[in-house]
């Protein structure tokens, strides 16, 4: 069964998948396999630092912590619906005590989805809500892919997709032109194009690629001033969503946040402050800080006039990614939050 292809019911048994809308959960279906581990295979070691998140989907995978067996999480099980040792580096060595199966998740990208599907991608509707779709949210779960978007501050992910134009082509129309300016970087949301580069040898132009709905091109005119290196054109009728390079360059910068370690976190709660964990109900009952109270970050502008506005909240989540997003909206709303520097996965 290696490399086939996941379902979406399969993926809501894992946490916090199941915290995913259905559109993003399918698109990241398509995206994730099945894999396998044979009998005392090693799936990571303590000590590595590769950013992936792993659930067993079958067969018992044995942690082992210096070479001794710390536990089994068997697949199916309540211990299995969650990531397979969360903490980077690794604490502990996993090695399969039978034929096991496991997903493996980009980490980044999955903090990346959790934090866009929970600021509110509903207002993106807006976008599509004028005239024909544009493919869905297919095509902003597989932009979010993008190593570029994770570079991104969480709360003005929004904005990146709320600034993004729509631009309709029709078959053969040149989207952008080898030798031009780069001054935008594009997503294809429907239809098909060609990449072509012209050579001295060859005027026509080499074919380089062929683009489909949720790929991504001109993305060097984000991060520098060069000029354009190939030619698409498209090959169908097709729409694309652009974004101008200053609009990117401007929602780089980080929102105004105050970023606080362990041991400051840990002070302001001891002087009254409050934990406040916007990861979600599953996450939190999995582990979380003493006294910590959780509302997850979908939940936070419903519930906002529950907190105190005299009290000061460190909010955290795995990363820092989540709560950044949460107390940024807590913050524009006159709350004293702090949010924990990487996450409680880093203490």
């Amino acid at each position: 069964m290696t490399g086939e292809q996941l379902n979406v019911d399969l993926l809501k048994q894992f946490s916090p998948l199941d915290g995913l809308k259905r559109d993003n959960l399918a698109a990241l279906a398509k995206k994730v396999q099945i894999r396998e581990l044979s009998p005392q295979q090693l799936l990571f070691k303590e000590g590595d630092t590769e950013k992936r998140t792993v659930y067993v989907v079958s067969g018992a995978l044995e942690l082992l912590d210096h070479g001794k067996l710390s536990e089994v999480i068997e697949g199916g099980t309540d211990s299995a619906r969650n990531p397979v040792s969360p903490l980077f580096p690794r604490q502990v060595t996993a090695r399969a005590h039978d034929r096991v199966q496991y997903i493996s998740i980009d980490s980044d990208l999955l903090d990346v989805m959790l934090t866009w599907d929970q600021t509110g991608s509903y207002e993106v509707s807006e976008l599509q809500g004028k005239g024909e779709s544009v493919g869905g949210d297919d095509w902003m779960t597989m932009l979010l892919q993008a190593k570029a978007f994770h570079k991104i501050p969480p709360a003005n992910i929004q904005a990146i997709f709320m600034r993004m134009q729509q631009i309709n082509y029709k078959t053969g129309d040149v989207v952008l032109k080898q030798g031009s300016e780069g001054d935008y970087f594009y997503v294809l949301t429907r239809g098909k194009s060609l990449v072509t580069r012209e050579t001295p040898l060859n005027k026509e132009g080499i074919k380089l690629a062929e683009l489909a709905v949720g790929d991504t091109f001109g993305e060097e005119a984000l991060i520098s001033d060069a000029k354009r290196n190939a030619t698409v054109t498209m090959t169908t009728d097709g729409s694309v969503m652009r974004l101008g390079k200053e609009d990117f360059k401007r929602l780089l910068n980080e929102p105004m946040l105050d970023w606080v370690s362990t041991s400051e976190a840990d002070e302001i709660v001891k002087s009254g402050g409050q934990w406040l964990d916007v990861r979600l109900p599953s996450e939190f009952e999995n582990h979380h800080k003493d006294g910590a109270i959780n509302i997850p970050l979908y939940f936070i502008r419903l519930k906002i006039n529950t907190l105190d506005r005299s009290k000061r909240y460190v909010v955290c989540c795995d990363t820092g990614r989540r709560s950044s997003a949460g107390a940024y909206i807590l913050s524009e709303r006159g709350y004293q939050a702090y949010v924990l520097k990487g996450g409680i996965n880093s203490m």
